[in-house]
């Protein structure tokens, strides 16, 4: 495909680590010579204010072509400013871009005092110094920058003191070098920003690029990123790599609009080279550890509840923009029936053997694995695992118990219910109203009741802890007796315990343990 990026505009390229994005920002930069300038992401930030000045026209030669000679050329800059090695080379041109800089203010301080002492009494056209500035007093109000005629020198507001430039933060030095690589390009170039979101802080970051793209109309951007987040933030074109040899070769897609996902996400899928699978809860939930763990060969990601789940898989299934990605979901079991379960499955949505993924930690095979990694063996094994099933079944047989799980039930039936109440053929209120009346006074929330406590009372009887715990959904509850009897610990250490074991994997027999209670998945 062939990218073509206007003077004024941006474009992001969004790719894998090793996906090939720092090697196509070089193979561009080759393509365009001086008219182009690459930041790369191994950029040296070492700001001395005290570097020599020299003049303007060397100190550009230097900064563009890293040799800050008279004749120097495009041909000079892989050896002098990449090391002859542009890809991975450590860009060290602080100093250069400091001098352009300082000669740009020499120079138009005396084209200033010039034009007073002829009696031109016109604006006085800022320096790049003063335009950076006030970018800067605009990002970080709570920090004042002094820029004298060779000094740079940064205070808080109200404080005496001032402290050297070259005592900034890392934050700080990045921001002013983005701001100063920008200010100080020639009219008319493509500026190159390999992770441009280094070093700086989220909070700033889409208002630093607003600023930037703001103050260089004349210039056109490409900002190179793994960081979906940021490129999700920015209104530019957007492509993605999807593959890369070093032939050299890309596989470069534009990121489709109204594909029913947020850009993030639409960007993640389209650079995954794995299948998707989408599954519940959220980032920070035992649930994606789970999944990670024991689909290692998919890109898991969490979409909070089992409609959003059911959404995402029939949205990207049916998208032709992405149809090249397969995806699969993955549901707990909740309140779904036999022919909910077969029509999921239609869909590509398998569902749990459990009510609660949680609830796979307490099955039987689980158990033993987490035991074991604790060193019960024999005797000791089969006793601590009696001693927990034994646990379960006292506290989650109670009536009290077994009403809580009823109602919950019953509140996820009858939701669930009402989702599906289609009123669109009805024409006018009567009809609605009508049609409304038939469909829920079908709703038996009396039978609903007595169908799952049936199902309770049945897994009691027979002593069968998995069909227990494909009924029961008190997250709280399974995790307390968890931690108690296989671990000796609190539940939230022992939630942290097996979040961290899983996504390390450090004890394989409790991952496979896991997976084999999963429901088998496969591409579309």
């Amino acid at each position: 495909m062939q990218l073509t990026i206007e003077v004024g505009a941006s474009a992001i390229i969004v790719g894998a680590n090793g996906g090939g994005k720092t090697r196509l920002a070089v193979y561009i930069e080759g393509v365009i010579d001086l008219k182009t300038h690459r930041v790369s992401a191994h950029r040296a930030l070492s700001l001395n204010p005290q570097v020599a000045k020299i003049s303007e026209q060397l100190a550009l030669q230097g900064l563009k072509t890293g040799h800050a000679r008279e004749g120097a050329t495009v041909a000079h800059r892989i050896g002098s400013r990449w090391g002859s090695n542009m890809a991975v080379s450590l860009l060290n041109d602080f100093d250069f871009l400091v001098q352009v800089m300082f000669a740009d203010q020499a120079n138009k301080s005396l084209q200033t005092h010039q034009k007073v002492r002829a009696g031109e009494r016109g604006p006085a056209e800022p320096t790049k110094f003063e335009r950076l500035v006030e970018i800067w007093s605009r990002l970080l109000p709570h920090r004042l920058l002094h820029i004298s005629g060779d000094n740079i020198e940064v205070s808080v507001p109200n404080a005496a003191g001032r402290y050297k430039a070259s005592d900034m933060s890392d934050g700080e030095r990045a921001i002013f070098y983005l701001i100063a690589q920008t200010l100080a390009a020639a009219e008319g170039s493509l500026l190159i920003f390999d992770e441009p979101e280094l070093h700086v802080h989220r909070s700033i970051m889409s208002k630093l690029w607003d600023e930037l793209e703001a103050g260089r109309p004349d210039c056109a951007f490409l900002l190179i990123t793994h960081d979906l987040e940021f490129a999700s933030s920015r209104v530019a074109q957007k492509f993605v790599i999807r593959d890369y040899d070093p032939a050299p070769n890309w596989s470069i897609e534009e990121v489709p609009a109204n594909t029913g996902f947020s850009e993030e996400l639409t960007t993640l899928i389209l650079g995954s080279r794995k299948p998707v699978l989408f599954v519940e809860g959220g980032t920070k939930s035992i649930d994606l550890a789970i999944y990670r763990c024991c689909f290692p060969d998919w890109t898991v990601i969490p979409k909070g509840s089992c409609e959003e789940v059911i959404h995402s898989v029939v949205t990207m299934r049916r998208n032709k923009g992405l149809t090249r990605v397969n995806c699969s979901g993955i549901v707990d079991a909740d309140d779904q029936q036999v022919e909910d379960i077969k029509y999921l499955a239609t869909l590509g949505v398998a569902v749990l053997p459990v009510s609660e993924i949680e609830n796979l930690i307490l099955l039987p095979s689980v158990s033993r694995a987490i035991a074991q990694s604790e060193g019960y063996t024999g005797a000791d094994l089969e006793a601590r695992l009696k001693d927990l099933k034994e646990a379960i079944f006292r506290k989650l047989s109670s009536p009290a118990a077994i009403e809580e799980v009823v109602i919950r039930y019953c509140r996820r039936r009858i939701d669930r219910i009402l989702k599906k109440i289609d009123l669109s053929e009805a024409i006018n209120i009567d009809e609605i109203a009508a049609s409304y009346h038939l469909k829920t006074n079908a709703l038996d929330i009396n039978a609903i009741a007595r169908q799952v406590n049936q199902r309770i009372q049945t897994a009691i009887r027979e002593d069968d802890l998995s069909k227990l715990l494909a009924n029961y959904d008190d997250k709280g509850q399974i995790m307390a007796l968890a931690a108690q009897y296989l671990k000796g610990s609190r539940p939230a250490d022992f939630e942290s315990w097996i979040t961290r074991t899983l996504r390390n994997n450090t004890v394989p027999a409790i991952t496979a343990a896991i997976h084999n209670t999963l429901p088998r998945i496969g591409v579309q």
